[in-house]
């Protein structure tokens, strides 16, 4: 703990070198972590990665943060590593909890995401706007437990604010989760605009906007 706090009041270029050292931390040099707590047991940030201003990121197995990806602030990122004591999950020996990111993509700021279970997000995908929450846990009324399942969001792919997506659900590469949305299953159209509470195919999108050709992730 001593050390994370000292961690925390250096300044970047020593922090990074503190954190790769003492936690084994795999930071690139040019990657950059904000007046952040962020603490997984494993974390690796590639070429051009950031994590913003008060994001707080801990209890989790795994980050993985691809090139120029990004974190925004103050978003809450939380999870419950595997291999506790806990009696919690141990129905489930393969989960992990573990956040990826795939290179160009974006979490904006003020979100809440849940990585009981691991959450991926492809490339070049966007979570925009605020208070979405990716909830990756509940509990399973029939055996009286708690469980989880994954995220995953397809590459080029756009969430809009305020949405909700739980375990298992599945938002497909080159589409797009509407404003206040409820995704709680898997999908498999590309190209499609989904919506609703909870949501569902609503119309297709064209093959050549220019937000699913782009070559670089952010929008200007």
């Amino acid at each position: 703990m001593c050390l994370k706090i000292l961690s925390f009041f250096l300044p970047w270029r020593l922090r990074r070198k503190l954190l790769n050292k003492a936690f084994k931390y795999q930071i690139h040099p040019s990657a950059k972590i904000g007046l952040a707590w962020v603490f997984p047991k494993k974390l690796t940030m590639a070429e051009g990665s950031a994590i913003g201003h008060f994001t707080t990121a801990v209890h989790l197995d795994e980050i993985v943060l691809n090139k120029y990806s990004k974190i925004g602030r103050s978003n809450w990122i939380t999870g419950f590593p595997s291999g506790t004591k806990s009696p919690h999950f141990k129905h489930q020996q393969n989960r992990a909890s573990r956040l990826v990111v795939g290179e160009h993509s974006a979490i904006t700021k003020n979100h809440h995401i849940d990585c009981t279970s691991s959450i991926h997000i492809g490339r070049f995908t966007t979570i925009a706007g605020y208070y979405s929450q990716l909830l990756t846990h509940s509990i399973d009324i029939i055996e009286g437990r708690q469980d989880s399942a994954p995220i995953h969001i397809g590459d080029f792919s756009f969430v809009g604010t305020n949405v909700v997506l739980l375990g298992g659900a599945v938002l497909p590469d080159y589409s797009v989760l509407g404003a206040k949305s409820l995704l709680n299953k898997a999908f498999d159209q590309v190209y499609m605009l989904y919506g609703g509470v909870p949501a569902k195919p609503l119309q297709p999108l064209p093959q050549d906007a220019k937000y699913f050709t782009r070559s670089t992730g952010f929008v200007i």
